[in-house]
């Protein structure tokens, strides 16, 4: 059986360098002392290696070989990876030391791997009410290329119920902590089974999928949105789900009820959805440094159940993006902490940056697969903004770590959009004055267009008809003046002042008399007979000065005159109501 063969999350406390040299083992160099800690009480493998190195050669040494799966990282030591020279199957790893290790030395170097999927449930189903037991298989020894004199084991379970474990001696067994060893000088890639099959009822959740989508906007905000399916890895539901009995029992077994998600403390607009809707049974508590997020999702989890939702924060730009002219980094998490002992198979993370971003780079803590650039669409919109996306499997807790995005953006774009809101409004206006003096009509009515310019003659002329209007009224305020002070000299001269002005108004009236009678309009001859009854009320008013009319025939003749002006001026009022 080859060991630790399985699809895994490893993480050693190293950084990560270059690939593919070839180095051979300094046979001088032993592991004088292990002390191992594998912590198997969650559905994560956590392997803690505390290894005493000692230079036992005739000169110093500045490196050891090692051996690890996935991404090597950290910032103590430096990380390559290396192949063995005649062995190349094994595929090691190459720690440079801080500083050469002279001989009779020893240094001591803590290795800390996390290992996902590493557990087996067994049995693989199970009834609501059952337990949950799983298997660990593993090495028993350290996998070394050197020697190693003395080393020791423990593991530790979820609980103290352990069906079996490897009785390889010495070996002792309290409560939930297995110990074996301490054994002696074994040889290097020394290999035995261990084997622990025990209870565990700790939530088996994985992100099989997630996408993280996180958009840049330099208006002082960066949105955040990850897309979410959730499986229960672990032993799956064997007969039907009673929500009675499990609303009923006081242990929920291997079952997901709830979990926290933690967001950044600048964190708002915190929404949770599924393709339903809105989940309200979420609950959302702020403090100092965190914003912690329950989600409770609409159904428990039991193994083989999966769900998909989405959730979605704001936060304040300036605490991520930081700029020197037109130069911009951006500076955050490459994921959140969704769940404890998070475990994500598949990771998408997709930033959007602002239209018109150029000179991206990309920087990671650990490695990712590059994807193809694309654009984004949103409103205001013209080129598209641009799309830097990244793949990762396999991830832990310890990949929460900042990535750096570096990129340039001309500030002066900052007035794209504003620009574009006032373009489009002025256009708008512009599109509706147009389409309101447009005429959609098929056919031509002549009737119709005739009314129109008659109503057009009439509303110039009716300025000009209010005026000399006024001018009437004048002329009848100087009759009666005329017929108290019996001063024709006065009367005479005030007739010669309007008759001026009205001279002057009829000049400006003449054009469009013409036009009036083209269309068919004898609203000008009403008004020419009206002004005639003003000239014979003058008249009129001057035989009686003169005493050439009695008052009494005087007061008869003004009343005909009178009688014959209000019914010109009606017909005239309804005849201008009728082109209207």
């Amino acid at each position: 059986m080859k060991l630790f063969a399985y699809p895994l999350a490893c993480l050693l406390l190293f950084g990560a360098g270059a690939f593919g040299r070839q180095d051979a083992i300094n046979v001088d160099l032993v592991i004088s002392d292990v002390e191992r800690k594998i912590d198997i009480s969650t559905h994560l493998v956590k392997i803690t290696n505390e290894i005493t190195f000692e230079n036992t050669g005739k000169s110093s040494t500045g490196y050891f070989l090692l051996k690890g799966s996935g991404d090597e990282k950290g910032a103590a030591l430096t990380v390559s990876q290396t192949t063995v020279s005649g062995q190349s199957e094994k595929q090691l790893w190459r720690v440079a030391l801080p500083s050469a290790l002279e001989t009779g030395k020893t240094i001591i170097v803590v290795v800390e791997s996390v290992f996902s999927h590493a557990l087996t449930p067994f049995p693989r189903q199970i009834t609501q009410s059952e337990k949950q037991y799983v298997v660990f298989n593993g090495n028993l020894f350290v996998f070394s290329p050197y020697k190693v004199k003395t080393q020791k084991t423990t593991v530790n379970t979820a609980s103290s119920t352990i069906e079996s474990y490897t009785k390889t001696k010495p070996v002792s067994q309290s409560e939930n902590t297995i110990t074996y060893g301490p054994f002696e000088n074994k040889e290097a890639f020394s290999e035995a089974e261990l084997r622990v099959h025990s209870e565990n009822n700790t939530p088996f959740l994985t992100i099989t999928s997630m996408e993280r989508v996180i958009e840049v906007s330099h208006w002082g905000n960066i949105a955040i949105e990850e897309h979410i399916e959730v499986r229960h890895s672990g032993a799956e539901l064997k007969g039907s789900f009673s929500r009675y009995d499990y609303q009923r029992a006081a242990d929920q077994g291997a079952s997901v009820k709830a979990f926290k998600t933690v967001l950044p403390a600048a964190a708002s607009d915190v929404y949770y959805r599924d393709e339903i809707g809105n989940i309200s049974t979420s609950a959302l508590r702020e403090m100092d440094d965190l914003v912690e997020v329950e989600l409770r999702p609409r159904f428990p989890l039991f193994g083989g159940w999966k769900t998909k939702y989405t959730i979605g924060y704001n936060v304040p730009s300036y605490q991520y993006l930081f700029n020197s002219g037109d130069s911009y980094g951006l500076k955050m998490r490459f994921v959140d902490h969704v769940f404890d002992d998070l475990v994500i198979d598949q990771l998408t993370i997709k930033i959007i940056l602002p239209e018109g971003s150029s000179g991206i780079e990309l920087k990671t803590p650990f490695k990712v697969e590059k994807g193809e650039n694309g654009l984004h669409y949103t409103y205001l919109d013209t080129v598209g903004r641009p799309v830097i996306v990244a793949y990762k499997n396999n991830l832990v807790d310890q990949h929460i770590q900042d990535f750096e995005l570096y990129y340039n953006f001309q500030k002066l774009r900052l007035l794209q959009e504003p620009l574009l809101v006032v373009g489009a409004f002025y256009l708008m206006f512009v599109l509706v004055i147009i389409y309101v003096r447009m005429d959609f009509s098929i056919t031509k009515d002549e009737a119709k267009e005739s009314k129109m310019r008659v109503a057009s003659l009439l509303e110039e002329v009716q300025s000009a008809q209010d005026r000399r209007s006024a001018l009437y009224q004048s002329y009848d305020d100087a009759i009666d003046k005329f017929k108290a002070s019996k001063d024709l000299s006065s009367f005479i001269a005030g007739r010669k002042k309007i008759d001026a002005d009205y001279k002057q108004l009829t000049q400006q009236i003449q054009g469009l008399q013409s036009s009036l009678k083209q269309e068919g309009s004898d609203l000008t001859e009403r008004d020419q007979a009206y002004r005639d009854q003003i000239n014979a009320l003058g008249v009129l008013a001057e035989k009686l000065v003169a005493g050439k009319f009695g008052k009494q025939q005087y007061i008869e003749n003004e009343k005909v005159i009178q009688d014959k002006r209000n019914e010109i001026y009606k017909k005239m009022d309804e005849l201008s109501s009728s082109l209207n």
